[in-house]
């Protein structure tokens, strides 16, 4: 065989991998050890913890005391009620959470004062609940928002009393043995469907005021709905750890 054809025979069996290799996916990529674990996609998936279905609030507990959640729950459906936020019974670190709300059918306030709760993962960041239809506040506190931290790419709030949904993808942040954050907290968020939240770095807690700063926790922590002084309904809240 002359030089020519010799190193195109080369460089033939070096475009091939240059060695003989297991079967690998379309990018040459490794193939995963096991095969993906096939689960009823529901809703909720089959895989999913439902922490309420319209019966009562057993996984929840009062905020304020820890003792039972009291809003009322009447129809599949628990209203915010004045008697307290209320946190989930079981921790969660990453985690995808499907909630469905709704603000008051009959308009009252504006601003903050018109439909107002939040969705805090792990108690302290929070996704805002608003009835941000027809209703102007500052962009980064309006529904689906990073409370004052990052606004929606777009307002996709439906009319008052209507129901809505948050599907929400959350990984939490690390931290090391001495508290120093290694990595922030991102989010995603798709808002009645409508992706609004972009895997969002979370800058650190919700807070009244000042620069959001991160503090360390422990990778679980609970879930908490707000009260926030408005009857804003909530049903068809599900989990599931990632």
């Amino acid at each position: 065989m002359n030089n020519t054809l010799s190193r195109s025979a080369v460089c033939l069996f070096l475009l091939c991998g240059g060695v003989a290799t297991a079967p690998a996916g379309d990018g040459g990529e490794t193939p995963p050890k096991a095969e993906p674990r096939v689960i009823d996609p529901g809703p909720p998936p089959s895989d999913a913890i439902v922490l309420f279905d319209g019966k009562d609030l057993s996984q929840w507990k009062s905020e304020k005391d820890g003792g039972p959640a009291r809003w009322e729950v009447k129809e599949g459906v628990a209203t915010v009620n004045g008697t307290g936020s209320i946190t989930t019974r079981q921790a969660f670190g990453d985690c995808q959470l499907h909630v469905e709300w709704a603000a008051p059918a009959e308009v009252k306030g504006e601003g903050q004062g018109r439909g107002n709760s939040g969705v805090y993962l792990q108690e302290r960041y929070e996704i805002q609940v608003l009835d941000s239809f027809n209703n102007k506040t500052y962009y980064d506190g309006q529904a689906a928002a990073v409370y004052k931290q990052q606004a929606p790419l777009v307002n996709a709030c439906r009319r008052p009393g209507e129901w809505q949904t948050y599907d929400i993808v959350y990984h939490a942040p690390r931290f090391d043995g001495a508290g120093k954050l290694l990595q922030a907290a991102t989010v995603t968020v798709l808002h009645n469907g409508v992706l609004v939240q972009d895997h969002v770095e979370i800058k650190g807690s919700t807070g009244p005021s000042g620069a959001p700063k991160y503090v360390a926790h422990p990778l679980k922590q609970s879930l908490m709905l707000q009260d926030h002084a408005n009857p804003v309904r909530f049903r068809n809240i599900w989990i599931r750890d990632l």
